[in-house]
């Protein structure tokens, strides 16, 4: 898609299509009144007879029959004002994009950085409107025989006295959301195709492609290795697994870096203790931990960011086999933490602790984990945001707020002392399951043992994968922590 930032009226704009934004209780003010001018009052009629409020999520769309440059118009509600974040807009960009598709639009112009109040917003509102646009219209069809006939080609920015800032922000938009797409091809790949070396490929391919030095350990290593996690889930499976190694090191030699991990567990059968059958497929999705740490190393080199930045991905497959984990078995873990499996379908807090241990080998300034960990997180939590655990305060809060900011929402869950104790074992150091509650906070006690440093967990397991389509959400991998993870790396070492 070709991206551009123009300094016009919306009315001015000669876009196949026209995107205007309006707050609820606000319709005729600004774009909403001279749009309405132009069309000799049709808008208003309109609005009134489709009893439109500028409520979230309401669109409205209209051809203009030749009174403007612009042939279709869609206006889209904004919601009460008050919010701050850019969550409304990215949100109405992506219900706007669905109606300019519909419409077979392949040229678009959104005026909603007149909404902006300052460059900073203009700034944010061009970024959003560029992901909620692009996500919406994310379509995985890589094994389709058909694909969609229709795709928007180009898209502008209306953007009076603040082109600058709505320009930053287009181009900073454009490749966050290629960023999330990347991750989503990645998670819907079937497991037959995505296996570990496929994914370990991929990464160093995109590590040549983009800049940054990638390494990929085989099982020979792996064992070298000691790490005792990753060998014990690979077991069961013919794929061998894959200890892939990011390193982007463009900031300050002073600088500590960020170490971010991922879980990459390309298919999770449950292993010994086999999952139901129903929606087993879907378990594709079980390294979208994995699937977003490629993203964000893709993303930041992209960006050329001074930062220096560390990604780990464990890959492998869970599979039950005459060779596979069994329940009862003892691993000992890279930091030397002895492991009891009482449940081999715990499996993904057994290869991460591999790679947390090897995180503390950078000596990082604090190490995140994105991982589809636990069911109970989903049913704390549902699919509207991600739990959120660490052992420091101000790193965690750092984290929610740029989740906020984002719309790529993190909630804190508890890690007290408790959840340590409730997964100790009578027969090693640590079990990998507690008691039935509190699931996702001793999931997080259990990866807690194998950290050194400052440290926080996000468990994405009920916002990864979605059965149905929202906003910018399509059915499928979502690319769950990309954006969070961007906007916490780029405020944390204070390039923002």
């Amino acid at each position: 898609m070709k991206y551009s930032v123009k300094e016009i009226r919306a009315v001015e704009s000669r876009a196949d299509g026209l995107v205007i934004g309006v707050f609820e209780g606000e319709l005729e003010k600004g774009d909403f009144e001279d749009l309405d001018k132009a069309l000799n009052g049709r808008l208003a009629d309109t609005a009134k007879r489709r009893k439109f409020k500028g409520k979230r999520g309401q669109v409205m769309p209209l051809e203009t029959m030749g009174a403007l440059p612009a042939g279709y118009v869609v206006v889209v509600g904004m919601g009460n004002r008050g919010d701050s974040t850019s969550e409304p807009y990215r949100f109405a960009s992506a219900v706007a994009a669905r109606a300019v598709k519909s419409a077979g639009v392949r040229s678009c112009a959104s005026a909603l950085v007149s909404l902006a109040g300052s460059d900073e917003e203009a700034e944010m509102i061009a970024q959003a409107a560029v992901e909620g646009t692009r996500l919406a219209l994310y379509n995985f069809d890589t094994f389709k025989k058909e694909k969609s006939p229709v795709k928007l080609e180009e898209y502008v920015i209306l953007a009076q006295g603040a082109k600058a800032a709505a320009g930053k922000g287009m181009k900073r938009g454009a490749v966050v959301a290629d960023a999330v797409m990347l991750a989503r091809d990645l998670i819907n790949t079937p497991a037959n195709y995505a296996t570990p070396t496929y994914l370990g490929n991929q990464a160093a391919a995109l590590g040549k492609k983009h800049g940054f030095k990638c390494t990929i350990h085989g099982l020979k290593a792996i064992e070298k290795m000691k790490m005792g996690g990753l060998i014990g889930v690979a077991k069961g499976s013919q794929e061998e697994p894959r200890f892939i190694v990011m390193e982007y090191m463009k900031g300050p030699k002073s600088q500590k870096p960020i170490v971010m991990v991922g879980k990459g567990l390309t298919f999770d059968s449950g292993g010994i203790s086999i999952k139901p059958s129903l929606n087993m497929h879907e378990m594709k999705s079980d390294m979208s931990g994995g699937a977003a740490t490629i993203a964000v190393m893709t993303a930041v080199a992209t960006m050329k960011l001074k930062v220096n930045l560390v990604g780990l991905v464990p890959a492998t497959e869970n599979m039950p086999s005459g060779t596979a984990t069994k329940p009862g078995d003892v691993l000992t873990g890279l930091s030397g933490v002895t492991m009891e499996v009482l449940n081999t379908d715990a499996e993904g807090r057994l290869i991460l602790s591999d790679a947390l241990a090897y995180a503390g080998r950078y000596k990082p300034d604090c190490t995140v984990d994105f991982a589809t960990l636990t069911g109970a997180c989903m049913v704390a939590l549902g699919a509207h945001c991600s739990g959120l655990f660490g052992n420091d305060d101000e790193l965690v809060g750092q984290l929610q707020e740029c989740g906020m900011r984002t719309g790529d929402r993190l909630w804190p869950l508890p890690l007290f002392q408790e959840y340590e104790d409730d997964i100790k074992s009578q027969v090693a150091d640590i079990a990998n399951i507690g008691p039935r509650g509190g699931g996702a906070s001793t999931a997080a006690a259990f990866l807690k043992r194998h950290v050194t440093g400052k440290w926080a967990h996000v468990d994405i397991a009920g916002t990864a994968f979605s059965d149905k389509e929202k906003g910018y959400i399509r059915k499928g991998g979502t690319g769950a922590g990309v954006r969070v993870m961007l906007d916490f790396i780029i405020r944390r070492v204070g390039l923002e």
